[in-house]
């Protein structure tokens, strides 16, 4: 318990400590510090966790903690009456008043549990979010620090906020611990809220005019599910006696509650048509965008589905979520292709695998669990290396642009490898997210779920599409292209190369991390031995892939050590001027070369998907919601 404390506890007063820090170094050393302690508790007790398996905590006397909890709840929504009258979204204030004052009277007058409620819960899954908040949310903070140094070089348009930046990313990371081990619902409903606000927070941090309208659709679109959520432990409360996430999975759950519960995590991870607010999220610096789409804020919306897998199989609730999630990742992949901002392909990417992740726990049986569970790890570090190095390319170029990434490999080799990592991670085999893929289309052909598997075949095909384009622009090079020096600075190269190592780590252990910690909890969540999930052919066929990764690259060295390369200039339909840039044509001008990527606007552009999506995905959440609270009464 004293190790689950400090993690919930230990970033709040990082927090404090940070908001009070004008001065960069201290700023630096308090950074750096606190990211390492967290990551070595975290890393003790998640090991010692696996090792010794579930933890309840009763916690006998939780008075005091639950008037903070109030005191926060009501500072939260005064914030929230504050800022939304100043910019007008009075919308926001009656959301917030709403459920601020249901969840209130619920605790202070409405509900007195007639059972011990476990209050603090942990088993293999949180160890698996633990590690997942700390190393990665951590690596982001200190990746933070020479980011944000650079971002206000080049942004002197916009007031330096750095200590309340800093402070808002802690709070982040401890919302999300105090999110993933809070058993009683209440409590975690606490946290639920401190992260909406913090995203909102985060995203405004410019204070533009598109950042503040950005920020408050994220605030509406996250306390509506904040609503649902506080609908449901109230419904919970008065009509089974239940106030735990545990009590609710060992009952087998009520259809209402479980939709609720589920609505609250779609719009958490930013599913269709709630999507909205993810994608204006990029307005942000890129460590929100890193922290948002990896470590926290959309994590939270698919662990509380995960969770919710067992109640959902053959019902309505599992119905509606895995067909939101499933049609979230074929229409955001699509639209995906016609992207040529990195950022927007990026948040479209994660929106895309969030919606597959979600399809996985509508599914609502062990295998598409199985398939979630490794999703969300391996797609929480792949992406987070990915936006941090397309920030770190944007402070040296100035552009984020795919079509200015031209020839990365030359200019900024070493940036170039480790972007080429994280593409490759999000698509390629033998990496992990291929392989869950692979496993959630398995598991839906094996349950006979069609549409779902069309989705999820389409929706892959479109991926591999746009992440094949990028990886090309990277390594397409021009004659007399220079390299150019590299100003990025060592906090970033330290989260940037640990990230690629542990995607690469991951890919190594792959089989490890499933035999040995996601099927055994797969196992405790439906209580039944499932089946083996990845065979010993499939088990060679990886080792094969793994070991052509390696042994290619070194072969195709060795053998061509000592081999002579002639340049050949490409051939452009006029007379050649040395390179590959430019050509003269035959009325004797010059002409510039230049090779651009086919984006498909007029078939997959956001003008022609993204309105219509928004349109069918509400349809099917506003019948399925009616259906399952009509039909329990």
């Amino acid at each position: 318990m004293s190790f689950i404390a400090f993690l919930i506890c230990f970033p709040f007063i990082v927090a404090a400590l940070l908001f009070l820090t004008k001065n960069d170094t201290i700023r630096r050393v308090i950074v750096i510090l606190s990211a390492i302690a967290i990551t070595a508790v975290a890393l003790i007790f998640s090991i010692s966790g696996i090792v010794n398996n579930a933890c309840l905590e009763y916690l006998e006397d939780t008075h005091t903690i639950d008037q903070i909890m109030i005191i926060g709840e009501l500072a939260i929504l005064l914030l929230i009456i504050i800022t939304s009258l100043k910019y007008k979204k009075y919308f926001v204030i009656l959301l917030a008043i709403t459920q601020t004052s249901l969840i209130i009277w619920f605790e202070e007058f409405g509900y007195k549990s007639h059972e011990k409620i476990v209050h603090i819960f942990s088993d293999r899954f949180t160890n698996i979010m633990c590690l997942v908040i700390a190393v990665v949310g951590c690596m982001i903070c200190v990746y933070a620090l020479g980011y944000m140094k650079d971002y206000h070089k080049h942004h002197k348009e916009y007031v330096d906020r750095r200590p309340m930046f800093f402070t808002l990313l802690f709070v982040f990371l401890g919302a999300m611990f105090g999110l993933v081990f809070s058993n009683n619902l209440i409590w975690m409903y606490f946290f639920w809220e401190i992260t909406s606000v913090c995203s909102y927070l985060l995203i405004g941090y410019t204070k533009t005019n598109i950042a503040i309208n950005n920020s408050f659709k994220a605030l509406w679109m996250n306390l509506l599910g904040g609503l649902g959520f506080a609908i449901a432990i109230v419904y919970l409360g008065f009509n089974h006696d239940i106030v735990s996430l545990q009590q609710l999975v060992a009952s087998h759950g009520t259809l209402i509650a479980v939709s609720l519960l589920a609505f609250a995590g779609l719009t958490k991870s930013a599913q269709m048509p709630f999507s909205g607010w993810l994608l204006g999220a990029m307005v942000a610096p890129t460590p929100t965008s890193a922290l948002l789409h990896s470590a926290t804020m959309v994590n939270a919306g698919v662990y509380l589905l995960l969770r919710l897998s067992p109640l959902m199989e053959g019902n309505l609730a599992g119905i509606m979520v895995s067909l939101i999630g499933g049609f979230t990742f074929f229409a955001t992949s699509m639209i995906a292709i016609s992207q040529s901002d990195a950022k927007k392909v990026l948040a479209y990417s994660t929106i895309s695998n969030l919606g597959l992740i979600t399809a996985c726990a509508g599914g609502g049986n062990a295998e598409t669990t199985w398939a979630g569970i490794l999703l969300l790890i391996f797609h929480a570090v792949s992406k987070s290396l990915l936006f941090q190095s397309v920030g770190a390319v944007e402070n040296e170029t100035g552009s984020r642009d795919i079509e200015d990434m031209h020839g990365l490999i030359v200019r900024y080799p070493h940036l170039a490898y480790i972007m080429l990592i994280g593409i490759c991670g999000m698509f390629l085999a033998p990496f992990g997210m291929l392989i869950s893929k692979w496993a959630a289309l398995k598991a839906f052909i094996d349950t006979g779920n069609m549409i779902l598997v069309l989705l999820i075949a389409f929706g892959s095909a479109t991926t591999m599409f746009y992440w094949t384009k990028w990886l090309a622009k990277l390594i397409s090079v021009s004659h007399r292209s220079k390299i150019h020096p590299d100003r990025t600075e060592s906090t970033e190269w330290f989260s940037l190369i640990s990230h690629a190592v542990l995607v690469v780590v991951l890919c190594l252990v792959f089989p490890f991390v499933s035999m040995g910690l996601v099927e055994p909890l797969v196992t405790e969540m439906f209580e039944l031995d499932i089946p083996v999930i990845i065979s010993k052919g499939n088990m060679i066929i990886m080792i094969i892939m793994l070991c052509m990764i390696i042994i290619l690259p070194v072969a195709v060295r060795i053998l061509t050590s000592k081999t002579r390369y002639k340049k050949e200039i490409s051939y452009m339909g006029g007379i050649n001027t040395g390179d590959d840039r430019g050509f003269v044509d035959s009325f004797g001008d010059h002409k510039d070369m230049y090779l651009s990527n086919w984006y498909m606007n007029d078939y997959f552009g956001e003008h022609k998907i993204f309105n219509i999506s928004l349109w069918l995905s509400s349809g099917i959440i506003i019948i399925l919601m009616v259906l399952t609270i009509g039909g329990a009464f």
